[in-house]
Order: structure tokens, then sequence, then C-alpha cells
């Protein structure tokens, strides 16, 4: 169980982020056209999850914008969007937003991601939902960096993000 803060009220996932240097563990999430994707899909590639509690917060709203930008000019790499949200609504948004760049997830039809990558929060007004966490996979399935936000409302660090992911194309 990890301890995170609600602005600056402590509240708590269901387990800890996966381990650096661990298997990835596998997942099914729904698409915006509703068809299903699970790590197997992605095999071969690098993998930048940004895991956030829902598209209609301003922070993760901007998270996903910010991910957007920095996809276009990624080699190798998807960027997963990851919520709880509807795909319906990942796909309003995406459209409304102009979001070409990212591949929107939906825990929609499986409730294991949540509880696989230790994000649910499990207490206080957002339980139910995913912390806001970062993990990147490399091209063999391996876990090789996570960052789990200490302050929900915080957007993630993105120049640790991208520092990661420039250690890997070396």
């Amino acid at each position: 169980m990890a301890q995170i803060n609600l602005e600056g009220n402590p509240i708590h996932t269901l387990g800890d982020l996966p381990a650096i240097h661990e298997k990835a563990p596998d997942f099914l999430l729904t698409q915006v056209d509703l068809t299903d994707v699970s790590l197997k899909n992605y095999k071969g590639k690098i993998l930048l999850m940004n895991i956030f509690p829902s598209l209609d917060t301003d922070v993760c709203a901007t998270s996903v914008r910010r991910f957007n930008e920095m996809a276009s000019k990624m080699n190798n790499t998807r960027v997963l969007c990851i919520s709880r949200d509807l795909p319906f609504a990942h796909k309003r948004f995406c459209t409304t937003e102009g979001i070409t760049h990212v591949i929107s997830l939906s825990e929609l039809r499986n409730n294991d991601f949540g509880v696989r990558y230790g994000v649910r929060i499990v207490d206080g007004p957002m339980a139910g939902l995913f912390a806001r966490s970062i993990v990147i996979i490399d091209t063999n399935g391996d876990v090789v960096y996570t960052q789990l936000v200490p302050e929900i409302t915080d957007e993630p660090n993105y120049e640790a993000t991208l520092k990661a992911l420039e250690t890997m194309n070396k």
C-alpha cells in the first residue's frame, strides 16, 4: 500500500507500482473503438503509461495534452493514457482536443489493471480511481521506470520521464 496525498490529505493505493526490472503485469484495457488490448499488442515497443484519475480534471487533461505533444517525437514508443473513464469519454476528449499521438485506454471490462499495477485508490473521495503515475516498459516487457506522483493534484515529472526514455534510446 502506497500513500499519496489529495490536497495535502493522505490517501492510499491498494498496492505499489510494479518493481523496476520485473516483467510488467499483463492487462486487458479497452480502446475508444471498444476493442480490447493487452500487453501482447505492444510487443517490441517501448510503452510509456500515463495513468491518471479522470480526464474530467484539469491536471489529467493537461497531462494527456502534454504527453500527446511528447509522443509525436518518440520513436518505437507508444504512449498509453489510462484511466477508469469510459472509452466514450476518452474519444470525446481526444476528438475535442485534437489528441492523435497517444492511445487512450479504459479499465472498462476488466478491473485487474488497477490491482496489478497497484494504482487503485482505496480511501478518500477518489476511492476507486487510479493514482497519478507513470510506468515505462521496455521492448522486452520489463518495467524500467516508475513514478507515483505524491500529490494527486500535481502533474507528473515530465522531465524525469523524458530522461528515462532517453537513456533507453541510447
